[in-house]
C-alpha cells in the first residue's frame, strides 16, 4: 500500500542525506557567528558544553563576551541569572543528532569566554573531547574546570577560595598564583604521572584535581 512507497522514500532520502554529508561536509548548514555581552556587572560565567573547546581570554573592556558560532541544529542556552551568573549550556535538535554524527569543524568547535581579571567571583567550565584554555588570570573566589576526553592548560590562576580540575582522557597542567602551603590539596591521577600529593591539609584555599589516564602538573608561582 502507500505507507511502503513512503518507507522507500524515506530511505532514499536517508540513503541520499548520507552520501552528500560524507561526500562534502560544507554541504550541512553553515554555523553563524555570534556574541553573547550581558548587561552590568557579571558575578559569575558557568559553562556546561559538548564537543567545544573553550579558550577563555582577558576582557579589553571589564565586560564578559561570549563568542561562539551555532546553527538550528546545534546551538546553545545562554541566560543571566538573579545573581548575575552567565549560564550557557549545549542545546541540540535532537531528532538530528540521534542518527547523523556530523561533528563540527574546528572553529565552529570554539567558545571564547572574554573575562574581567579580578572581577568574577566564579568560573565553571565543564566540556567534553576538547581543550579548556585559560591566560594569567584572578577569580575573586571558585574556578572549577572539567573536559571529558580533552586537556585542561593555564596560566599563572589566582582564586579566592578554590580551584576544581577535573579531566578524563588529557592531562592538566598550569601554575597557581600563591605557595604550596596556601592550599589544602586533594589529588587523585589513575594511569598518570603527578606533581601534587594525594592530599595535603592546611592551607586557606582548596586545590582539588582528579585525573584519569592523564598526568597532573601544576606548579606554585609563590615557590
Amino acid at each position: 500500500g502507500n505507507s511502503m512507497v513512503k518507507k522507500i522514500a524515506f530511505a532514499l532520502c536517508l540513503g541520499l542525506g548520507c552520501l552528500v554529508l560524507a561526500g562534502c561536509s560544507g554541504s550541512s548548514e553553515p554555523f553563524e557567528a555570534k556574541t553573547y555581552t550581558p548587561e552590568g556587572q557579571v558575578q559569575g560565567v558557568r559553562l556546561d558544553v559538548k564537543d567545544r573547546k573553550v579558550e577563555v581570554a582577558l576582557s579589553p573592556d571589564g565586560q564578559v563576551h561570549i563568542q561562539y558560532r551555532e546553527n538550528s541544529k546545534e546551538f546553545y542556552e545562554i541566560a543571566l541569572s538573579d545573581e548575575k551568573v552567565v549560564t550557557m549550556t549545549s542545546a541540540a535538535n535532537k531528532e538530528w543528532t540521534d542518527y547523523i554524527g556530523v561533528s563540527a569543524g574546528g572553529e565552529d568547535r570554539k567558545i571564547t569566554v572574554q573575562v574581567p581579571d579580578g572581577l568574577l567571583d566564579s568560573l565553571e567550565i565543564s566540556t567534553t573531547n576538547e581543550d579548556i584554555t585559560l591566560p594569567e588570570l584572578a577569580v575573586t573566589g571558585s574556578v572549577s574546570l572539567s573536559s571529558n576526553g580533552g586537556s585542561v592548560r593555564f596560566a599563572t590562576l589566582s582564586v579566592g577560595s578554590s580551584l576544581r580540575l577535573h579531566v578524563k582522557n588529557g592531562d592538566i597542567s598550569g601554575t597557581v598564583a600563591g605557595s604550596y602551603d596556601d592550599y589544602s590539596i586533594q589529588c587523585s591521577v589513575k594511569k598518570g604521572e603527578s606533581t601534587l600529593p594525594d592530599s595535603k591539609t592546611g592551607g586557606e584555599k582548596t586545590l582539588e584535581a582528579a585525573c584519569n589516564n592523564g598526568n597532573v602538573e601544576i606548579a606554585f608561582a609563590g615557590e
